[in-house]
């Protein structure tokens, strides 16, 4: 029960990290705030989580809007009196393509959702731990936020900047015992992941031949990998871990 009696609030909570994040923050004891911009399924996800017997306050809305996450930092302080925790998980990629056939709408969507929500997620939850004395933010980035991406120029981009925003909240408030990392998961076993496989040269089977086969432990991650290794980076075990982007990628990152 590392959790117990924290609250702790994760955006992109509906599917993939987020979900299995929730069902796993939840069973070691903490008090969630969950955030998606799909309302249906974040409703149903607690439904579920409090079936579980957890504390949960579900809030709907676009993390690339600024009241949402202001928003939401209220809602753990309103509910719970605090946050302790915070997991900026929700993001959105686009199709594979190289960098001059990339619309432009779809990369100032791509910027919004996964650096400027970064940012003012940033803006107000790191005011709010100071106020209270201390807490912990993970930032969901990527293996494409540390090198360079082919056909995902963009996304790589925001993640890239993800990567900057950590670094620096973590030595601004190093000091003000607020801990900031960064999670680099590279390709894992999720719904996200199939359909941008899908998407690919040869289809879904070839694409997952070639992508496991770059990958030095020759298989994709399992989501509750990555989402074991989120836990520890926010958990007790890390308490002198701040400002690190750590790759969770079987090797991938390595060479």
């Amino acid at each position: 029960m590392r959790f117990a009696g924290q609250t702790v609030l994760i955006t992109g909570a509906a599917g993939g990290f987020g979900r299995r994040a929730a069902e796993r923050f939840a069973a070691e004891g903490a008090r969630l705030v969950i955030s998606d911009i799909d309302a249906a399924r974040l409703d149903a996800l607690a439904v579920d989580l409090r079936g579980s017997g957890a504390a949960v306050v579900a809030e709907a809305g676009n993390v690339a809007e600024e009241a949402t996450a202001q928003r939401l930092v209220g809602a753990a302080v309103d509910a719970y009196g605090r946050l302790d925790v915070a997991v900026n998980n929700a993001g959105v990629a686009h199709p594979y393509l190289k960098l001059p056939d990339i619309e432009a709408r779809q990369a100032e969507t791509v910027i919004a959702v996964d650096l400027m929500g970064v940012f003012l997620a940033l803006k107000h939850q790191l005011p709010a731990m100071e106020r209270q004395g201390g807490g912990v933010i993970l930032n969901v980035a990527s293996v494409a936020g540390l090198v360079g991406a082919p056909l995902l120029s963009v996304y790589a981009a925001a993640k890239h900047g993800v990567i900057g925003l950590t670094k620096t909240a973590a030595l601004e408030y190093a000091r003000k015992n607020i801990r900031v990392n960064a999670i680099c998961p590279s390709f894992a076993d999720t719904a996200m992941v199939k359909d941008e496989l899908a998407q690919m040269r040869g289809g879904a089977d070839a694409a997952l031949e070639r992508v496991v086969g770059a990958i030095p432990m020759r298989r994709l991650a399992s989501v509750d990998e990555i989402v074991s290794a989120m836990m520890m980076l926010c958990g007790p075990e890390s308490a002198f871990v701040t400002g690190a982007a750590l790759p969770v990628d079987g090797g991938l990152t390595a060479a």
